[in-house]
């Protein structure tokens, strides 16, 4: 047998430590990313990366310049549409949560938020107070809660309509909740622009259908003029709510939803190991 030399062993450790560093650095910036609207963009670089590849495999030397030229000057394009995220990852390498864990919310607690958001809501909706609530799922609103004023405070229905009391500092804009946090209020959603909306809707209800347009997030409005509730989900909006229907669709979203993609990716990879 060939004797292993103590270099040999010291560098086998390092390798390998270096790896683990690397694949959890990745892992890290991969979680840091998940959730927002840069996740659509690596989906967008990686056809771009794809295309390259068959481009020079068949040899389709016009396709193949023009996707060099993209890959060349795309540094500096990655820094100008990464910069949000990039900016937020320094932000929390500073203050040391780059190195933190980020759990998902347990179903009890997402059954406390529906409870106190259904509780809310129906409070403002019979005194007509105008709000807009907007839930995170898997596409994060972190760029949306930059325009507001930061909370992180706990959910609770009486937080919750005291933010939306008319002439006080936070009525006006979205309040931004994830899991059982309130992220953020008075802040700003991106408008519909679709002609197929009622003139009935105001700006509350076109903020909420432009959100859920661009992300996956649920949103939750209280009409001012008629004390009706409504839910914007994917593009689709659901109007005239009583406090039941509405527990029952953030129910149907939040958690029988979760709960059933949760149970594909694990029958899925349970075929896949099988």
């Amino acid at each position: 047998m060939l004797a292993i030399k103590d270099g040999e062993i010291y560098g086998y450790l390092t390798q390998i430590i270096d790896i683990l560093l690397v694949t959890y650095v990745i892992y890290k910036l991969i979680m840091l990313i998940r959730g927002t609207k840069a996740v659509q963009l690596l989906k967008g670089i990686t056809v771009i990366i794809l295309v390259w590849f068959l481009s020079s495999a068949f040899n389709l030397k016009t396709l193949e310049w023009l996707m060099d030229k993209a890959i060349t000057y795309g540094l500096l394009a990655i820094i100008i549409i990464f910069q949000p995220e990039l900016r937020r990852a320094l932000e929390q390498l500073g203050r040391g949560r780059f190195f933190s864990r980020a759990g998902m919310p347990e179903e009890e607690e997402m059954e406390k938020s529906i409870a106190a958001i259904c509780k809310s809501t129906s409070y403002m909706a019979k005194r007509r107070i105008g709000a807009i609530i907007s839930i995170e799922r898997e596409t994060g609103l972190s760029d949306y809660v930059e325009t507001g004023i930061p909370l992180y405070a706990k959910l609770t229905s009486e937080l919750l309509t005291n933010i939306f009391v008319p002439n006080t500092p936070l009525h006006d804009g979205a309040v931004i909740i994830k899991a059982s946090q309130i992220f953020a209020a008075g802040c700003y959603l991106p408008l519909t622009e679709s002609p197929f909306i009622s003139k009935e809707l105001g700006t509350r209800h076109r903020a909420a259908i432009g959100v859920s347009e661009v992300t996956d997030a649920v949103t939750v409005i209280v009409s001012e003029e008629t004390g009706t509730i409504s839910l914007t989900k994917n593009g689709e909006i659901y109007r005239n709510l009583d406090e039941e229907s509405l527990k029952n669709l953030l129910t149907a979203e939040l958690i029988i939803s979760n709960r059933t993609s949760s149970s594909s990716r694990w029958n899925w990879r349970g075929k896949k190991n099988g």
